[in-house]
């Protein structure tokens, strides 16, 4: 069994908490916006007054010696599965202990996984999984410090995120995506879940299944507009530095997008249309409109400096002489300018920094036939536009973030 506080007595009231022995490794921005969440007045368990509560009709038990309200439900349950402090008196149904941030069906999830038969126990490795009910029993797991219960529903829902293809995005495919147009659509269910599980391993401290989903978003934002908007909010939600930039760039790139407010139409923040002219339209907060705009005009100035000026670099030492070196700085020169203003650089928007600089390092792979830059100089400069797209990426979530660093 596992070692876990003792639930208070009737006169405690137990809130939402993280198992102190967990130390939180992402920090909620102050300025986050929500997802699928409840709204305030839906976030509590508190009892409701104008109704009696009732008992679960599968997990309040006859013989049951300690019952918890949870809601408006009822659940009696032996004190061998869920401890109560030794000093507490058996409790009646007009005076149950009532546990607060839960709902009745999370509760209820959490209990069949204490009173499961083995033969249940099994179908949560085979594809009858029911991730709704793992991600509960794990949730509320965490949340009383029932530690062995809460490492075998994470384990369990790790094994099967990890299946190939992807069970979370497998119905974004051709034979089961539904479209309006050009644009596909995420399933509600499948969104849903990846944002529950983002937030389960945040609040659980779960590394490696945040590593893992962050994994995912970002292999199937391009897939769909749904799930670069669901990356970008996400990211904004539980401050995931590692998935923002990409996907605030994602959806620059693909999407017009206007804030809720931006025309006076009652529209709902993630509604897609497509426009006429076959783009995709997205309504955005007004803080991801902000985020949005600044980004694209800090990626700008990033690409008007770097179309001006080369990028630098050091001569290799084999180049020695002033008359090679100043060939070789002459050839980059020349090169640079070229392709700053090719066709197919120009074709992409000037805030794709990213795929501008992605486009001049094939084109300067294709350059091996130029007899005026000495051939390790061209290592050297051609290490520099990496060492220059690195850069940029990892510091992308400071473009679309209020005082990031863009220079």
């Amino acid at each position: 069994m596992d070692a876990v506080p003792f639930i208070p007595t009737q006169d405690d009231v137990i809130a939402t908490k993280s198992s102190p022995s967990r130390k939180r490794f992402r920090r909620r921005s102050s300025s986050s916006i929500t997802m699928d969440q409840p709204l305030p007045s839906q976030a509590t368990s508190c009892p409701d007054s104008s109704s009696e509560p009732r008992r679960d009709d599968k997990y309040y038990f006859c013989d049951g010696s300690c019952i918890l309200q949870v809601g408006n439900t009822l659940f009696n349950v032996r004190r061998s599965a869920v401890p109560c402090r030794p000093s507490a008196h058996i409790l009646s149904q007009d005076s149950p202990i009532i546990l607060q941030g839960d709902t009745p069906d999370e509760f209820r999830n959490f209990l069949w996984s204490l009173y499961a038969l083995p033969h249940e126990i099994t179908m949560v490795r085979s594809s009858q999984i029911d991730l709704n009910r793992l991600i509960d029993v794990a949730k509320v797991a965490s949340k009383y410090s029932f530690r062995s219960t809460e490492s075998w529903a994470l384990d369990a829902i790790q094994k099967y995120i990890e299946r190939q293809p992807s069970p979370l995005f497998n119905p974004i495919s051709p034979s089961t995506s539904f479209s309006f147009n050009s644009t596909v659509f995420a399933p509600p269910d499948s969104k849903a879940q990846i944002s529950r599980l983002l937030r389960l391993a945040e609040t659980c401290g779960h590394q490696k299944l945040l590593e893992t989903m962050v994994s995912l978003l970002r292999q199937h934002m391009s897939t769909s507009l749904h799930y670069s908007y669901l990356a970008m909010t996400l990211a904004d939600e539980l401050d995931l530095r590692e998935l923002r930039g990409l996907a605030y760039m994602e959806v620059l790139q693909r999407a017009v997008f206007i804030s809720v407010h931006g025309d006076g139409r009652a529209e709902a923040e993630g509604e897609i249309q497509e426009t006429p002219d076959g783009l995709e339209r997205l309504v955005v907060s007004p803080i991801q409109q902000h985020r949005l705009l600044s980004g694209h005009y800090r990626l700008c100035r990033v690409w008007e400096k770097l179309r001006a000026v080369p990028l630098p670099f050091d001569h290799s030492s084999s180049c020695g002489s002033n008359w090679t070196q100043h060939s070789c700085m002459q050839n980059w020169i020349d090169f640079w300018k070229e392709k700053t203003r090719a066709d197919g650089l120009l074709s992409l928007d000037s805030a794709n920094v990213l795929g501008r600089l992605t486009f001049i390092l094939k084109e300067f792979e294709k350059w091996g036939s130029v007899s005026y830059m000495h051939p390790d100089c061209k290592v050297v400069a051609k290490r520099t536009i990496h060492e220059k797209i690195r850069s940029i990426q990892e510091s992308l979530p400071d473009y679309f973030y209020e005082g990031g660093e863009y220079l």
